[in-house]
């Protein structure tokens, strides 16, 4: 049984169709990619997927039960977690503080002591600067709390949207790094990215989205090959 199942989605801004009958599924231990031009409907998946938009139609499936109406807070419960776009930090609080807030529905405080070791494992630069105002960092320590914050929920399916926007190359390499060694510890990841190079090379299975719909699909390897995807989003003719 998948982990994550779309079937039929269709979500609207108003009287614009955003996503037209999307259907894909993530299998558990999977890195899934979400790759396309701006405006094909990657975040609008996320918003969907997590709860921050209803529906207009269709139907999400997560561990086996339908979650299409339950409310972004009770799905995060059951282990549906979003890093979004922009990072989403409170920039007034310290970096603890934000990641207190990744677990405040936890109360397995033994537990979330070890989560927060963790994500400190992960991320030394948070752990150097674990008082520090969160909006007072670089971007790409902006980038690390926010999906460090999600961890913090312990995450049956992480869903990072954007995790490479407004990144130095550098840092783009470094955070995928961390993701796949998120996945390898044996989260789901479902990761939405404009560097489709990037997002190709660390997936599964990838989905190409287009104004909406999905117009091809395979593996992260098949598609870094596959001509077309070269030529429209790893710009070679």
């Amino acid at each position: 049984m998948s982990l994550l199942q779309l079937e039929n989605v269709v979500l609207t801004y108003g009287k614009i169709e955003a996503l037209h009958g999307l259907t894909f599924d993530v299998e558990e231990g999977e890195v899934v990619a979400l790759i396309g031009a701006n405006g094909a409907g990657k975040t609008s998946t996320m918003r969907a997927i997590s709860g921050v938009r209803g529906l207009h139609a269709g139907k999400i499936l997560f561990d086996g039960q339908d979650v299409t109406r339950l409310r972004a807070d009770q799905r995060m419960r059951k282990g549906l977690c979003l890093a979004p776009e922009g990072r989403g930090i409170f920039p007034g609080m310290t970096v603890t503080e934000n990641l207190d807030m990744g677990a405040y529905t936890r109360r397995d405080r033994a537990a979330v002591a070890e989560d927060l070791e963790r994500v400190f494992s992960l991320f030394p630069r948070l752990q150097e600067r674990r008082k520090q105002v969160a909006g007072t960092m670089s971007g790409g320590e902006q980038q690390m709390l926010a999906i460090g914050r999600a961890l913090m929920s312990r995450p049956k399916l992480l869903l990072l949207d954007e995790p490479s926007m407004g990144l130095a190359p550098m840092l783009i390499q470094q955070i995928f790094g961390i993701i796949s060694e998120i996945n390898g510890q044996g989260t789901t990841v479902l990761v939405v990215e404009q560097n489709a190079k990037q997002a190709l090379s660390l997936a599964h299975r990838a989905f190409v989205l287009e104004t909406g719909s999905i117009v091809k699909s395979g593996t992260g390897p098949e598609l870094l090959v596959d001509p077309t995807v070269r030529e429209a989003y790893l710009g070679v003719a």
